[in-house]
């Protein structure tokens, strides 16, 4: 057992504390995307996600995720299943393991909630209740073993990722893509502009996001030292980049700078650094959200030439930025951040790109199959899609009887509130 470092675990506290406020933070930024008559579904997909997690994880996902292995590194052993063994006096690397069991609780809530954005008005509210928690046992707990878990398969052979470039970013980025194929596309895919409802959600949404992603990349040094400070800024640096990146092409592209361009490229690079900032310099960083801003900025066009909709581009930015920031880990890890491995451009030769493309293509293949399989069969049983008229009429009135703003949906007052003059 380690001894208890006072400092760490204030700095992990006040970490899990800004993680949780990226679920409701990714509501608000979903939020403004979708349509008016879609927005309180969109909050309540991802709030939702907070509890249901929250259960999984306590019973099982914490012990399967980073219990000690249970064999090939694959699975940790359910020894610790609903916390037993796990109290106040308990400490793992140096901070309360009640601590660190929350702190990790916060990223599973928040990889499930992305993959929301993927099905955006059209997904039923219980069948989404029901794919949530089993996912985060069957897809979520497993890929965190292998890539953080004590003798994780990943981890030993020396895949990096520092945050969770493939643990969040490519699981829930697959996992969308999985989604959006058994549900279809929504009506009026392709003809439809489908523009978002409210930017100015959006781009608080993102503003949060990036305040919360202080404590999800540079809590992960656990610690409160220089590399936490290092990972700090290379943070900060990367959304910048990625929002400079994203700009530049539409203006180019397009002639005109947007602020949904401008909130999306932003979250584009903190995605890629997501995985490679303990192990990039603050240059390697500038360089990182860069590509993401550029690649990602036209990775979200793909949905329209390969015809699936993934609403809100969960893919172009999550899973995309995910492969970016985790693949240039192979080419710009420097040793002074890793304490060893070296990018081909730091003169580590091209074993460490390897490393990183085993850990893209397992992770992004399992995840994605056994998302696709969960969708299938719960869309066997229960229907994942709403009905025709339902989607037509608007999901918040449909699923919550509720609507976001008073003129109701479309212009319409929802029925029984229309009053007589």
């Amino acid at each position: 057992m380690s001894t208890l470092d006072p400092a760490a675990t204030t700095w992990l506290l006040v970490s899990t504390a800004l993680v949780l406020l990226m679920t409701p933070a990714l509501a608000l930024f979903y939020g403004g995307m979708v349509r008016s008559s879609g927005v309180l579904n969109m909050l309540m997909m991802n709030f939702i996600c907070i509890p249901l997690v929250t259960v999984a994880w306590l019973l099982v996902g914490y012990p399967l995720a980073f219990g000690n292995d249970a064999g090939g590194g694959i699975i940790g052993k359910l020894s610790h299943a609903g916390l037993s063994g796990i109290d106040p006096s308990t400490v793992r690397g140096g901070v309360p393991e009640l601590l660190f069991v929350t702190f990790q609780l916060t990223f599973a809530i928040l990889t499930a909630a992305l993959i929301s954005g993927a099905i955006a008005d059209r997904a039923k509210f219980s069948a989404w209740m029901i794919f949530v928690p089993v996912w985060t046992i069957a897809v979520y707990a497993p890929i965190a073993h292998w890539v953080w878990g004590p003798s994780g398969w990943l981890q030993k052979l020396g895949t990096l990722d520092f945050a969770g470039g493939l643990v969040v970013e490519i699981a829930s980025g697959a996992s969308a893509l999985a989604m959006a194929l058994v549900l279809g596309p929504r009506i009026g895919f392709k003809v439809d502009a489908m523009r978002p409802h409210n930017l100015p959600f959006v781009l608080l949404g993102a503003g949060l996001l990036w305040f919360g992603w202080f404590g999800f990349n540079a809590g992960s040094a656990i610690t409160a030292d220089g590399k936490a400070a290092a990972v700090f800024l290379n943070t900060l640096v990367a959304g910048c980049l990625g929002m400079l990146g994203w700009l530049v092409v539409e203006q180019i592209r397009d002639g005109k700078p947007t602020t949904f361009g401008a909130a999306s490229g932003a979250v584009a690079g903190l995605v890629a650094i997501t995985p490679s900032c303990g192990e990039v310099n603050t240059l390697g960083a500038m360089v990182v959200g860069l590509a993401a801003g550029v690649f990602c900025s036209f990775a979200v066009g793909w949905k329209f030439k390969a015809g699936y909709d993934d609403s809100l581009d969960v893919v172009g930015v999550h899973f995309v930025g995910g492969v970016v920031g985790t693949l240039l880990i192979g080419l710009l890890a420097s040793k002074v951040m890793t304490g060893g491995p070296r990018g081909l451009f730091y003169g580590g030769g091209l074993t460490q790109e390897g490393y990183q493309l085993v850990g893209v293509l397992t992770v992004a293949a399992y995840a994605f199959t056994m998302s696709f399989v969960l969708g299938k069969v719960i869309d066997r049983i229960l229907g994942f899609r709403v009905s025709k008229e339902d989607e037509v009429a608007g999901v918040d009135f449909a699923l919550h009887a509720e609507t976001a703003y008073p003129e109701g949906v479309h212009g319409h007052a929802p029925r029984g509130t229309l009053g007589h003059h």
